[in-house]
């Protein structure tokens, strides 16, 4: 391990020498690139002169340990001993889990798509509340959440809805939320007070860019026709709304969100885009299909990972065994202790794996 630090260290080293190169400066994409590169080493980096400075320091106490005669100096050298040891152990396990392989996906933008699933009105309604869950889990990180587009069932919910979260570090977060989510409730329309289950499913995806994915627009069909639902001025009465269909795959996606048949055609792609770079995704997890399984939120949609009981207030993620009671907070977007749990069981999982 150390020996890959002491080489991470020699390119921070020389990574930062060129970010300050006027010349490199002066090419802002190669700048752009480098400072990045610099930036996902910089924790590691830190870590690890943290770590040789607290071994320095467990160096200078043995050594007055074994040279003073001064009791008091000594107790104290045993303290600081004690001490640097602990927080050895500390850094050298943070230092384990900042040298696991990065998702180069991490730090995506991302698309979710929310579907209802078993619970009909109830399931449809169900998925707006994660809707407005994830919108204020992306609004606390600052991140920018966009509609792709949306299949309304008329009283509030939704069939299906797709929108994308823009920011730093959302697919990191944000991929451990793939599955089918469960709720537990009394619907309003029940009138003998039963509790009745329903299902969402969740999808979140890598936003793909264009060196991501090679669409040839050859296998593409685009189908244009009249907006249907609730819409502003011309939504209804033009030919506005898109529908690709990649016809190697057969992956149809349809937007008419936007008035703009224009705009409705770009995020169809964008979408298709997305989808097809999944695919290929999962193409190459089947073939690391042990790695996979070792994995919390692999994107499994047919897993059920969690359930929001309203009776109790509560919440439970099944794959951590971690209940909350707090289901108000968590559907406002108080998402990151549940969040966090998935991280470090993953990453235990992982550094498991490594050994």
């Amino acid at each position: 391990m150390f020996d890959r630090l002491n080489e991470l260290e020699s390119k921070f080293e020389n990574l930062s020498e060129l970010i300050s190169d006027p010349e490199v400066i002066a090419d802002n994409n190669r700048w752009r690139s480098l400072m990045k590169e610099h930036s996902d080493l910089t924790p590691v980096i830190d870590a690890y002169r943290e770590y040789n400075r607290v071994t320095e320091s467990l160096e200078e106490a043995k050594e007055l340990l074994n040279e003073s005669s001064d009791e008091d100096l000594r107790q104290l050298a045993k303290e600081e001993i004690k001490d640097a040891q602990i927080a050895l152990e500390e850094i050298s396990a943070q230092l384990k889990v900042l040298l696991l392989p990065k998702d180069p996906n991490d730090d995506k933008n991302v698309i979710v798509e929310i579907r209802g699933g078993a619970g009909g009105d109830e399931a449809a309604l169900f998925a707006n509340t994660l809707f407005r869950m994830y919108g204020h889990y992306a609004d606390s990180r600052r991140w920018k959440t966009e509609i792709m587009s949306s299949n309304e069932n008329g009283i509030g919910g939704f069939k299906e809805i797709v929108f994308m979260i823009q920011g730093r570090g959302a697919y990191s977060r944000l991929k451990y939320e793939s599955g089918v989510h469960r709720v537990q409730r009394v619907p309003e329309t029940e009138s003998s007070g039963r509790i009745h289950t329903s299902t969402v499913t969740v999808a979140v995806l890598p936003e793909a860019e264009d060196v991501d994915v090679n669409l040839d627009m050859n296998d593409v069909r685009v189908d244009v026709y009249r907006s249907s639902g609730n819409g502003g001025q011309s939504v209804n009465t033009t030919d506005s709304a898109v529908r690709v269909t990649h016809v190697p795959t057969g992956i149809v996606v349809a937007c008419q969100d936007e008035k703009s048949q224009l705009k409705n055609k770009d995020k169809a792609l964008k979408i298709l885009r997305t989808k097809l770079y999944d695919l290929e995704q999962e193409k190459q997890h089947s073939q690391l299909s042990a790695e996979r399984r070792s994995q919390i939120g692999t994107g499994d949609r047919s897993e059920r990972i969690r359930t929001y009981n309203f009776p109790q207030s509560r919440v439970t993620d099944h794959r951590i065994s971690l209940t909350l009671h707090k289901l108000d907070a968590v559907l406002d977007g108080d998402l990151d202790e549940i969040l966090d749990n998935c991280i470090t069981q993953d990453q235990a999982k992982k550094l498991q794996g490594a050994e």
